[in-house]
């Protein structure tokens, strides 16, 4: 399975300066072009810290920990700092709401599975705190989830740092202004910070998810902020921002749009959807999901290839969505002490 991540997502490789965590060897030569990667013991443990830096969200490097530390020799409790929201890597509030009950449909236990949210940090500095806590499993277990459901309510949260709480009540207004049309059940918080746990740079988002009747979490998110100095933004934090208002009635477009597409997870969610199948023992698991992305498609192509594992894919037109079906690859966690 390391194998498969090394080469799927370069994403996890900052853990194996860590030798804590990931008892590996990995080799990168003079000119960046090659990687030398030896598989080893997953380790986990507690009290673990790293800094993601601020090219990329926590949210970039989330999902491959989260695969990584369940099949870990020990349960993983870690602490991650950087940038927790922007508008390119899914934001932590959508991963705390959506991403991790998707993996209790895998038969992932709840206890242990937390991810608590300290401090936020907005492009380009920073300064967000999260601490992920992951069960160490056994196996996961084969599904069969193909019952979308009908959407029953609208949860949602907004954060703002180092600027007016005035801006999140002005997304929840403009998200509400459509959703109320639709259905009665919508409620969206606010977690406003500051002081230390408002980050280094100013910044105001949303996080919303769609729940339906059948347990399927649907989501959307985006977050504004002044871009960073690679992407060729200012950092002298003089331009002007989206108003929160556009922020508020696009991403109530945008999850709209996902829910239309139908599915049992957004897009957003796809790959990790279809590696947890592939991960899964050597049973059917049978899977719903709307438009394929590009993303989604490679991490196909990659689970072919590296964990032989092939997909059954046949369209529904009956609902203009995708079933696809696959034998797990029947993973088990021979490092975890059995209880």
């Amino acid at each position: 399975m390391t194998c498969f991540l090394a080469s799927a997502s370069m994403r996890f490789l900052f853990f194996a300066s860590s030798r804590r965590f990931l008892m590996t060897v990995v080799k990168i030569n003079e000119t960046g072009t090659m990687v030398q990667y030896k598989p080893g013991i997953l380790m986990g443990g507690r009290h673990l810290v790293h800094d993601c830096g601020e090219s990329r969200a926590v949210g970039y490097f989330l999902e491959p920990l989260l695969v990584l530390g369940l099949f870990s020799k020990k349960a993983l409790s870690i602490r991650l700092k950087g940038i927790t929201n922007d508008s390119n890597d899914p934001c932590v509030d959508t991963f705390r709401s959506t991403t991790l009950p998707l993996l209790k449909q895998f038969g992932v236990p709840s206890e242990g599975l937390e991810l608590k949210i300290e401090s936020h940090g907005a492009p380009p500095h920073g300064g967000g705190e999260v601490l992920l806590s992951i069960p160490n499993i056994q196996s996961l277990t084969a599904v069969t989830w193909i019952d979308e459901g009908m959407v029953r309510r609208i949860r949602g949260v907004t954060f703002s740092t180092r600027v007016s709480s005035q801006f999140e009540n002005t997304m929840i207004h403009a998200a509400r202004g459509i959703f109320n049309h639709l259905l009665p059940d919508v409620h969206i918080f606010t977690d406003h910070k500051a002081g230390p746990q408002a980050g280094n740079s100013p910044g105001y988002g949303i996080s919303l998810v769609a729940e339906t009747t059948s347990g399927c979490f649907i989501s959307a998110n985006t977050a504004v902020s002044y871009a960073r100095a690679e992407d060729g933004g200012m950092e002298d934090e003089k331009g002007e921002l989206m108003p929160s208002e556009d922020v508020g009635e696009q991403i109530a477009s945008v999850l709209l749009q996902e829910i239309e597409q139908g599915g049992v997870e957004d897009t957003t969610h796809q790959g990790l959807l279809f590696l947890l199948c592939a991960l899964c023992p050597q049973d059917v698991s049978k899977i719903r999901v709307g438009k394929h992305i590009p993303h989604g498609i490679e991490v196909l192509r990659l689970i072919r290839d590296f964990l032989g594992v092939k997909f059954v894919i046949k369209p529904d037109p009956s609902k203009g969505t995708v079933i696809l079906k696959c034998v797990g690859s029947g993973l088990k966690n021979l490092s975890r002490k059995s209880s």
